[in-house]
């Protein structure tokens, strides 16, 4: 916020005096949330222009929007007065606003034009809109006129006059013909800014009868034209050469007013023969070529955004080779008042004292009006707190509840500027609009700026904190600025921290905190590089870099300041671009781009392609060893390795392999340390304390490892305390009574000095008691006795030496020897849920009395006998269920049913099992039994059969007697109706009588028992005399080889019918035509003689075969009584067949019927027909 007071200096000492006293005023917050809370006068935020032209076929929409706490108020006044808006019913007012939306289409629009202005008003005080002045657009017609041809003679100049009619705004003028074409300007014929067309001199070619001046008015989008101007030029007399002189302006000189901000358009029109040429200067001073521009072929020169340097005189010239004529132009400049500085709202406390300025200019110089809630300040209420001085207005010692705005009118002859400026007395504590906890992210090097936006009133004083320690004071590096916001000129990571500001005035205070982070400079380490390379060989450009690791890098790489070609050839990896076989337009500058959040950093390089050389034959082998290792940069950690590398033979070198040698701990032996790139010839090696380094390099290429460089001169690392503890620390008991603590040992290299012992400490869990210890060397357990069973112990494992100890060890939890659990469950409950499925509860022991972890219980039952008092006794397997965890319950399944059954459960932990619980007994219910044991067919005869069959193997309860199905079964497997017998438990055997001979039977038998049946056994039989059961019959036609027989014989007969149909369609009459011809039934048509085939049929419903019957395999044809069939003609009423469908009965003579015989008739090609011959 900017807390300097602007005034206008200048005014008298008692001014100045005062002003000394003046404290600076708020800032209006832009925040919402803050505004939301504070009482505020009206402001305008939307206002229609001052000039408000509508079109009448639109409502007039005039714009009235306004912002204040509580919600402003709004009326209107038209041409001074005031305006009700409800009283108009066509009239309406935007809700939450003033805005009025007036309906025009069934009254005269003109009766809304007018001067209006809106008044927002809330109990702070009113604002006041600008005059907008409304009136509506008009597009007049041309007034009715008689144009007379025009007759001149050639090469003189001529003027046509388009004079449009007055409109609102005013047209836009061009000129067509009567085709609607555009007439064609050139430097010889010219339209004017006033729409006149100008000829310097005519030609014959511009004879034409149909001159038109057009008119578009651009609101109502209409256009007018002018009637048509016909133009004749003669040739007989024409006009000889003339030097130029001006058609427009007339005279030597003229003059120009323009205001200040708008466009300058001066013009120069010329005649002469030939036509002359328009140039353009400013005596004493050049044209403004940045807002300068020619137009209608140099004859109009435009100057935008005038300002007072534009006056002065113009001097246009036209020449040509006869001589020139010049004209000036004398341009002044006016001004409509303009902002130097508008008035701004003010946020006082109370007995401050505040300024308002109205900083305007102008041409001529406008005067000054002030107004308060919308009255001059003239008539307003005397305020003695408030001195008015021109542009300026004081207010001193301000009170609670005098909050107004405040208007400012400053007009000339041009025009006026009015601005709304409030003044609210507020009395605030401080708050901070800066959000809290923000992070600033800066690089190093650069300036930071933390923020703290503040309000209140009075306005709030400002400090800073460093780490919520150090109070910041303005000086290097650190500068406070007025509204608050701390800069750090050349931020350093040492300025990275946490950042308090607290801003205080008499009513509070209150501080926010933000944060700073200087970041690393992202910078490109290793840029690309110049690159020559032979067409079709592969280029690689690198570009290494290094930033800071928290922000997160994009690399891009172009070229030609363009993307990358979308080419599979390019490939961008993460520090280089490769292009493979390269081409010609692969040249050119490569530039990689990293970016970050915060910076970047670029470096190009260019690639020249060359013609590809023949080369030699390549040889590739191992590389030569690495030379000359040199060791610098040593600390006690880390040491710095470089190298020298040796001939690649051909092969680039893709890595180097580092290995030591420890020659205190393992002497002979190397390790593998490291590995780097093959574009590397240096490594930074982490390195371990107490080893004797000796260090060698490997480098390797696509054909193997080169031999080991020469070792490196020997590095010792001091000793030092041990840098980590044993890993995998676990305690478990191995037997009642012991705690076995056990660790991976560290490696000797990671003893870090000698001494190198380990510090064991135990104690039980949540007892809080003493660490227990014990340090031991050499070993990776330690056994820990007397220990209470199953209980629960924090151990941790610590490496120590003779030069210190390792870091505090991490916390493990272990547990001590198991016993065997000392309590057996309680309460054994067995709920039977069927005959084969029980549920058994029971009281869990109590965790103390498991003495181990808890892996479950056992459920072991035994069947002991079966219910039945026949059934013999046997000797069953007990049987075990586990179910794990700390349950109380579980399902037995599979039980047999109709038995009694013996139960116990022990619980079980890792140990073993504890002692049994009481046992406990249960029966199942009686279940359905199961199959008979056997069914057999022990006697067969033609009628009958003789069944016998067994008990079932287990009857599962009291056998209740047994049901037995039969059904016959036919050739074709088709089953015949069941019959259902019952028997007795005691009865295994039955005969069956009445049966069918030679008859396949189908039994079913089943065991029930009062629970219901149980599965079932099933026998077939024949009923034959021969006492074994036969074999069951094969039916013939389900036969394959005979259904293939039968189709075959079926597709000969049909081929066979198809021949003799032909054949029999070529012959004469038969019989039973010839009677159809003497009968004349009128139903029936005849023959077509032409081509031998029957007419058409018109059957009735009535005469249409029944439904099944089969008319054209039996020779009948279903006609009216009275009708001919082949019927008659045959010895009964069907046909007879033999035995393999084929017909064989013949025609003969009826009672008084004709036998016709002979080959005086043929028959017709019917399927019946066919039939006949065939026999």
């Amino acid at each position: 916020m900017d807390r300097n007071r602007k005034w206008v200096p200048g005014l008298g000492a008692a001014l100045l005096i005062l002003l000394c006293h003046v404290t600076s005023a708020l800032e209006v917050p832009l925040d919402p949330k803050v505004l939301e809370g504070l009482p505020q006068p009206p402001t305008i935020t939307l206002q229609s222009p001052k000039d408000y032209i509508f079109d009448p076929r639109e409502n007039i929409v005039i714009h009235c929007e306004a912002k204040g706490k509580p919600t402003p108020s709004f009326s209107w006044t038209r041409n001074g007065t005031h305006f009700d808006v409800e009283k108009d019913s066509n009239v309406l007012t935007k809700p939450g606003s003033g805005t009025l939306v007036i309906d025009i289409s069934g009254e005269k629009a003109e009766a809304y034009e007018g001067t209006y202005q809106c008044t927002a008003h809330n109990e702070h005080g009113t604002a006041v809109s600008n005059n907008i002045v409304i009136r509506q657009s008009r597009s007049p017609l041309w007034s009715k006129e008689r144009n007379e041809a025009i007759t001149v003679q050639m090469g003189v100049s001529l003027v046509l006059q388009c004079r449009p009619p007055a409109g609102l705004p005013p047209p836009v003028i061009f000129w067509m013909d009567n085709n609607f074409q555009r007439l064609p300007l050139d430097k010889r014929v010219s339209q004017a800014l006033n729409g006149d067309l100008y000829f310097s001199n005519v030609l014959p070619e511009d004879t034409r009868s149909d001159y038109i001046c057009y008119a578009r008015f651009p609101h109502t989008q209409t256009i007018q034209q002018k009637q048509p101007i016909s133009v004749i030029v003669l040739n007989n007399s024409p006009e000889g050469e003339r030097p130029p002189g001006f058609m427009m302006p007339l005279g030597p000189a003229s003059a120009k007013m323009v205001l200040r901000g708008e466009t300058l358009e001066l013009e120069c029109i010329a005649e002469g023969l030939p036509t002359p040429d328009i140039s353009w200067q400013k005596d004493g001073g050049e044209l403004p070529s940045s807002r300068m521009s020619f137009h209608n072929f140099k004859k109009t020169l435009m100057i935008s955004d005038v300002n007072e340097a534009d006056a002065g005189d113009y001097r246009c010239s036209a020449t040509n080779n006869l001589g020139n004529a010049h004209h000036m132009i004398k341009v002044s400049v006016k001004a409509a008042p303009f902002w130097v500085s508008a008035p701004r709202n003010l946020i006082l406390a109370p007995n401050e004292t505040g300024i308002l300025t109205c900083r305007v200019n102008g041409e001529p110089k406008p005067k000054i009006t002030w107004f308060v809630n919308g009255i001059r300040l003239e008539n307003a209420p005397e305020d003695h707190s408030r001195k008015v001085e021109d542009d300026t207005v004081i207010l001193s010692n301000v009170q609670t509840g005098s909050s107004a705005v405040y208007q400012c009118n400053a007009s000339n002859e041009f025009g006026y500027l009015m601005a709304n400026a409030f003044v609210s007395v507020l009395a605030e504590a401080p708050r901070v609009l800066t959000p809290p906890n923000q992070v600033y992210q800066v690089i190093a090097n650069h300036p930071a700026l933390l923020h703290c936006a503040s309000f209140g009133s009075p306005i709030p004083t400002i400090t800073w904190f460093k780490d919520s320690q150090t109070s910041i004071r303005n000086g290097d590096p650190y500068v406070i600025h007025e509204n608050g916001t701390l800069e750090i000129h050349v931020a350093q990571p040492l300025n990275s921290g946490k950042y308090t500001c607290i801003a205080t005035n008499n009513l509070g205070i209150r501080e926010n905190h933000v944060f700073l982070e200087v970041k690393e400079p992202t910078r490109i380490l290793k840029q690309p590089e110049y690159k020559v390379v032979q067409r079709g060989m592969s280029a690689m450009f690198e570009c290494k870099v290094k930033h800071d690791p928290s922000l997160i890098p994009t690399m891009t790489w172009l070229k030609d300041s363009g993307e990358l070609p979308d080419d599979e050839r390019f490939v961008v990896d993460t520090d280089s671009l490769t292009i493979k076989d390269v081409t010609d337009e692969d040249e050119g500058t490569y530039t990689c781009i990293m970016n970050t959040t915060l910076d970047r950093d670029s470096a190009s390089a260019m690639l020249t392609v060359v013609e590809a050389t023949p080369t030699p034959a390549i040889v590739h082998e191992k590389p030569d060893p690495p030379t000359d290792l040199e060791l610098t940069d040593q600390t006690e950690r880390s040491v710095q390795l470089t190298w020298i590398p040796g001939d690649d033979h051909n092969s680039p070198t893709e890595r180097f392999l580092i290995q030591y040698e420890d020659l205190l701990h393992q002497p002979g032996v190397w390790v593998n340390l490291s590995e780097v790139a093959g574009t590397s010839t240096t490594a930074r090696l982490s390195l371990s304390p107490y080893i004797y380094y000796s260090f060698r390099v490997l480098a390797l290429n696509r054909v193997g490892y080169s031999r080991p460089s020469q070792p490196s001169r020997q590095y010792r690392t001091n000793p030092a305390a041990p840098d980590e503890n044993p890993s995998d620390v676990k305690g478990v008991g191995t037997e009642p009574g012991n705690l076995v603590i056990s660790w991976t040992p560290l490696t000797g290299f990671k003893s870090n000095g000698p001494g190198l012992e380990y510090k064991v400490l135990w104690r039980q869990k949540d007892t809080d008691g003493e660490w227990s210890s014990r340090s031991v060397a050499n070993v990776s357990q330690c056994v820990v006795s007397g220990t209470p069973t199953f209980q629960p112990y924090e151990i941790k494992v610590q490496a120590f030496n003779d030069y210190g100890s390792g870091p505090e060890p991490e916390v493990m939890i272990g547990y001590s020897g198991e016993d065997l659990p000392l309590s057996a469950p309680e309460s054994l409950q067995v709920m039977v849920h069927n005959s084969t499925l029980a549920e058994v509860h029971w009281e869990p022991v109590s965790i103390p009395s498991v003495r181990g972890k808890l892996q479950g219980y056992k459920v072991y039952y035994r069947r002991e006998r079966g219910l039945h008092a026949t059934e013999e006794e046997t000797d069953q397997e007990e049987q075990v269920l586990t179910f794990s965890g700390n349950r109380s319950e579980g399902r037995l399944p599979g039980l047999q049913p109709y038995s009694l059954y013996n139960l116990f459960i022990r619980v079980v932990n890792s140990k073993g099992e504890g002692p049994q619980s009481s046992s406990k007994t249960f029966e199942t219910p009686e279940g359905v039994p199961g199959p008979p044991s056997f069914l057999n067919v022990t006697t067969s005869s033609l009628d009958s059969l003789t069944l016998q069959w067994g008990p079932p193997m287990n009857n599962n309860g009291r056998l209740a007697g047994y049901t037995l199905k039969y059904q016959p079964v036919n050739n074709t497997n088709e089953l015949g109706p069941v019959k259902v017998m019952m028997f007795l438990a005691n009865e295994t055997t039955t005969t069956l009588g009445n049966l069918n001979s030679s008859m396949l039977y189908k039994f079913y038998l089943s065991a029930k028992t009062i629970k219901g049946s149980g599965p079932i056994v099933t026998e077939e039989a024949f009923t034959v005399i021969d006492t074994a059961v036969p074999s069951r019959q094969v039916d013939i036609a389900t036969q394959g080889w005979f259904i293939g027989l039968m189709c075959a014989i079926a597709l000969l007969i049909l081929v066979l019918l198809i021949v003799c149909f032909i054949k029999r369609n070529k012959g004469g009459k038969y019989p039973v035509k010839e009677k159809e011809d003497a009968h004349q039934d009128p139903e029936i048509q005849p023959m077509k003689e032409d081509d031998g085939t029957f007419g058409e049929y018109s059957d009735t419903e009535d005469h249409k075969p029944l439904k099944g019957s089969r008319t054209p395999s039996n020779g009948t044809v279903r006609r009216d009584e009275s009708d001919d069939s082949l019927v008659d003609y045959g010895e009964g009423g069907d046909g007879q067949f033999n035995e393999d469908g084929s017909f064989i009965g013949q025609y003969s003579g009826k009672k008084e019927k004709d036998t016709h015989e002979g080959n005086e008739s043929s028959e017709a090609p019917s399927p019946v027909n066919a039939m006949n011959s065939f026999v």
